[in-house]
């Protein structure tokens, strides 16, 4: 098709390459200069000069598309020649085109290496009415002539060429052409093909614009303004400094600008950035002696030492974490597999999930060390703050800034000092948090540890929120007794009841001994200690449910050996024997059953202690009197009513017992529980009380072999009791066989190791009379 372009006629195409824009509008009669490095436009250039160099642009209706289709691009665009094309360096060219004519897509195919159009021109249209196009036109010029004066980035050049036209159609293009606006706004006024409407459209938009540009120059006058003010009060700040450095307190403005660099460099919240500025600015009209100047500073320490938005990457590869977990810790199956689940559930949901996780056991089993095996299985910072005889509310929220001396809490001093926002921060003793007239800590507690609350934690120093939310919280306790209900609740426990022997023995042979060699410097040296020596440490010099005093006897041997070596002892091995042991660690403190075997009136019980599972016989005598019960052996008030329960049971029973019904009235009945100094109290005694008792009346000896556990009710039943797993390690380490236990603890005994049940008979029981007929077979 033939098309009139100004003076020239030009044949067009009716199929053309096609070279997608991103974010420019090309109009007609305007010559404008491109960049093209995409592939397909560089190959639709290349086709157009072969030609007759013309070319199709269509704009892009998004600019992230990297490989534009059909469907994204618009259909009105701009028939172009090239008028020049430069290679440039990496492989883009500089190109030069001139707009010819609007034209409309009717179709677009893909080619081999770039698309192709099927147009249609669409020429200017014009209304019958000369008299309107003639007012819009001066409209617009006018009106573009305002916008160019008031736009600096547009040269005053374009005014000299717009007033030379006088063709409206061309007079809209070239205005057009030179609006600074959004490009979806000049894709518009390219498809109006009616002149006066583009005319109206553009009088519009410039209006706009030229509102726009008398704002910004209202701003910008206010602004030099400003700066004007500025320049007056750096001299004046200049003139300060002077003096200030004569007196001697340069430190001062140093200090605040200090402050503000830190401001500029960290990513703080935004309110702490706030308060930070606040104090920074108090800080710079106080005098740099003055008390509150330095308790200003030392809270502007605090604030910008803390790690805001500092995050450590955990491990990815999760095999890795628990293989680490396995390598540092032997046993502790159950804790580890427990553990292992809520890190797994972290990985894949991104962040700390669930409850906090709470490890319950007596001392010297390991709990703080798992934490801190977290904590390198994930590749975190460690954080550890004991709880242990905390009495104030404010070790935890910190102390308010009006009291002298007042510092943040532990918790956000434990932060800084971790250097990292998602540290694995272990909370020790959870079960020994005190309370007085200073507040309750564990009330405090309950928002640190609460995953709904702690993203907003506010610390009563800081003054300001820190988010708690990503942090790996894990807390130690010996009981769970001792934990406060409400913190207890939003905790899962995670039992720990202590070693066996053999875990003991792989504990010693793994970690213990290249530890003590590591400490006593012996490292360079060959100390054999064998399985059967170290069984009999384990035996016959400690009786605990970790591994503390074992370590501690096996640090006493090497400390004797490295005395050997330091005296001028040559030797490079020491072989440590059996026969070597009571001189190095005295004479053993434990020989088997250190509390005797049954007996009339007496029966041995399994009781657990925060130190782990214990053997208590309970001895009954049965002496001339008025029928008064006596106890003895600093007793709480559960076994005492254990004992009273038990007593009453028996009266009850008399008949069936073959015991004199009369014979209670004339008796008095004497329970002693050995080791009168320790304090004991806790649901699991009745049973074996009860046995005692029955072999105290009926003079026969109990079952020597069995050792008990139990409660029982008035009503002959045997109730569950806890603690079970520490108590068959306490059977098993005192060379107890058999074991009578409730019915109802039976599903727990099943889910222990088997390495614990397999060495020890265990006999289920539901009711009084089968504890009777079990101690008492004849």
């Amino acid at each position: 098709m033939i098309y009139r372009y100004g003076s020239e006629q030009i044949r067009i195409k009716d199929r053309l390459p096609v070279v997608p824009l991103r974010d420019t509008i090309v109009f007609p009669f305007m010559v404008y200069p491109m960049i093209v490095g995409r592939q397909f436009s560089v190959d639709a250039l290349q086709a157009a000069m072969v030609g007759d160099k013309q070319i199709l642009l269509l704009a892009q209706k998004l600019k992230e598309v990297e490989q534009p289709k059909a469907d994204d691009l618009y259909t009105f665009g701009t028939v172009a020649r090239v008028l020049q094309v430069m290679k440039q360096a990496g492989g883009t060219i500089k190109v030069l085109v001139e707009g010819i004519c609007r034209t409309q897509a009717e179709k677009l195919t893909s080619g081999d290496r770039y698309l192709i159009a099927h147009h249609d021109i669409v020429a200017d249209s014009y209304a019958d009415d000369p008299t309107t196009l003639e007012a819009l036109s001066r409209t617009a010029r006018k009106i573009f002539n305002e916008y160019v004066t008031l736009n600096r980035r547009i040269p005053d050049e374009v005014l000299g060429y717009a007033a030379n036209v006088e063709e409206a159609g061309k007079l809209a293009d070239i205005i057009a052409a030179h609006l600074q606006v959004a490009p979806g706004v000049r894709q518009s006024l390219l498809q109006i093909a009616e002149v006066e409407k583009r005319l109206q459209r553009l009088s519009e938009i410039l209006s706009s614009e030229i509102e726009i540009l008398k704002l910004e120059q209202e701003i910008d006058s206010g602004v030099r303004e400003s700066l004007t003010k500025s320049q007056r009060e750096f001299y004046l700040q200049h003139q300060l400094k002077v003096i200030k450095e004569e007196l001697g307190q340069k430190e001062d403005g140093t200090d605040v600008q200090g402050y503000e660099d830190q401001i500029a460099r960290l990513s703080l919240s935004e309110e702490a950035r706030k308060k930070a500025i606040e104090e920074v600015n108090r800080l710079a009209r106080m005098h740099s002696y003055s008390a509150e100047a330095a308790v200003i500073r030392g809270y502007l320490d605090w604030l910008l030492g803390l790690p805001w938005s500092v995050y450590t990457k955990d491990r990815a590869n999760f095999k890795e974490v628990e293989s680490i977990l396995d390598a540092e810790h032997y046993g502790l199956q159950k804790a580890k597999k427990r553990i292992s689940e809520h890190l797994a559930v972290m990985q894949l949901s991104g962040g700390v999930k669930g409850t906090i996780l709470c490890l319950v056991g007596p001392p010297g089993v390991g709990k703080t060390s798992l934490g801190k095996s977290v904590a390198h299985a994930l590749d975190r910072k460690f954080a550890r703050m004991s709880l242990g005889g905390i009495k104030d509310e404010a070790e935890i929220r910190g102390h308010r800034r009006t009291y002298i001396g007042s510092l943040p809490g532990r918790i956000v001093q434990m932060l800084k000092k971790a250097k990292s926002a998602n540290p694995v921060f272990l909370l020790d003793e959870v079960d020994k948090i005190g309370s007085s007239f200073q507040g309750d800590p564990a009330a405090a507690l309950l928002e640190v540890l609460d995953p709904e609350q702690n993203s907003t934690f506010q610390d009563h120093y800081l003054e300001c929120e820190f988010d708690l939310s990503k942090i790996l919280f894990i807390t130690t306790a010996n009981t769970a007794a001792g934990i406060p209900p409400a913190l207890l609740d939003r905790m899962e426990t995670i039992d720990l009841p202590g070693y066996l022997e053999f875990e003991k023995i792989g504990i010693a042979e793994g970690f213990l001994i290249p530890k003590q060699k590591i400490e006593c410097g012996l490292i360079d040296r060959r100390i054999n200690i064998g399985k059967k020596v170290l069984q009999t440490i384990i035996r016959d010099y400690t009786r605990e449910a970790g591994v503390r005093e074992l370590e501690r006897k096996i640090g006493a041997i090497f400390r004797q050996l490295a005395q050997r070596i330091a005296r001028g002892e040559k030797k490079k091995s020491f072989i440590v024997r059996k026969t070597d042991l009571p001189a190095y660690l005295g004479a053993p403190r434990y020989h088997g059953l250190t509390v005797g075997t049954a007996m009339v009136g007496k029966a041995i019980g399994l009781a657990w202690t925060q130190s782990g599972g214990e053997i208590s016989p309970v001895e009954v005598k049965l002496t001339v009197g008025s029928g008064k019960l006596i106890l003895t052996g600093k007793l709480g008030e559960v076994m005492r009513e254990s004992a009273q329960t038990a007593v009453t049971l028996v009266k009850s029973q008399a008949r069936v017992l073959q015991i004199a019904a009369d014979g209670f009235q004339k008796l008095d009945i004497h329970m002693h529980f050995p080791e009168g100094a320790v304090p004991k109290d806790g649901p699991s005694a009745g049973v074996t009380i009860l046995v005692a008792l029955a072999s105290a009346l009926l003079k026969k000896i109990p079952n020597r072999q069995l050792a008990y556990s139990g409660e029982i009710t008035l009503s002959g039943e045997i109730l569950p009791v806890g603690g079970l797993n520490a108590k068959l390690i306490a059977a098993v380490r005192a060379g107890v066989r058999k074991v009578a236990l409730p019915a109802g603890n039976q599903p727990e005994i099943e889910e222990l190791p088997e390495e614990l049940t397999s060495k020890v008979e265990i006999t289920y029981l539901k009711k009084a009379k089968d504890i009777l007929k079990l101690a008492f077979p004849k």
